[in-house]
């Protein structure tokens, strides 16, 4: 084989090689209907009313919704307070809550249905009863790792896990001033995110699996 031959050889297997790495993952499937969580609900209203969630539409706490880690957008959850028995069932359009052990973000209307408004805290059950059309289409699991006003900062912790976990991105959250959320990894699953958040809970001490919906309306 000519010298010139071989070169194009090599140029094409890494090529090749390339392009096997960037295969892309399964579309992460949504959880079945009656799926079910128990843990905390907290609620929030302002200062985020009238701003924009992380599914793209405008926050409005009179309605009936509520902000989820890894459901994804447009999934319908009955919400039961396990403490005085009343329900609710709400929409999630929006991510959160970012604050271990807590697992629901109710808007104030949802709070008020099952009177946590009063306490901020209560136990729930949450059972999954609705899901959207193409609720199953494309999007994956990250890994949240921190959440800075200040870009600057998410630039250097993105930097400084890049080198160690590959990709990572940043999502601009909304507000006044907005947040730049950092996202670790692209997994097909809860459960292999999961694996990756054990990690990186073990060098910054705080790491959320949370679901990026395909096309983002964290304006990826």
């Amino acid at each position: 084989m000519s010298r010139r031959a071989l070169l194009w050889a090599m140029i094409a297997a890494l090529a090749l090689g390339g392009c096997a790495r960037r295969k892309r993952l399964p579309a992460a499937r949504p959880p079945a209907l009656g799926y079910s969580e128990v843990g905390l609900a907290s609620w929030y209203g302002d200062p985020y009313h009238g701003r924009r969630a992380s599914s793209g539409e405008i926050y409005d706490m009179e309605e009936l919704t509520a902000a989820h880690r890894t459901l994804p957008f447009g999934a319908r959850v009955l919400v039961e307070n396990l403490e005085n028995g009343r329900r609710v069932e709400v929409r999630i359009n929006d991510r959160g809550p970012f604050v271990q052990g807590r697992i629901i973000d109710l808007s104030r209307a949802a709070a008020r249905r099952i009177g946590l408004l009063g306490p901020g805290l209560a136990r729930v059950r949450l059972v999954l009863v609705g899901l959207p059309p193409g609720a199953g289409e494309g999007g994956f699991f990250a890994v949240q790792t921190g959440a800075f006003r200040e870009r600057a900062n998410a630039e250097r912790q993105r930097r400084a896990l890049e080198r160690r976990y590959g990709e990572v991105r940043l999502v601009r959250r909304e507000g006044d001033p907005p947040l730049w959320r950092v996202l670790v990894g692209r997994e097909p699953s809860p459960e292999a995110a999961g694996a990756l958040a054990e990690k990186l809970r073990a060098e910054l001490g705080e790491a959320f699996v949370v679901r990026v919906d395909a096309p983002p309306g964290d304006h990826l």
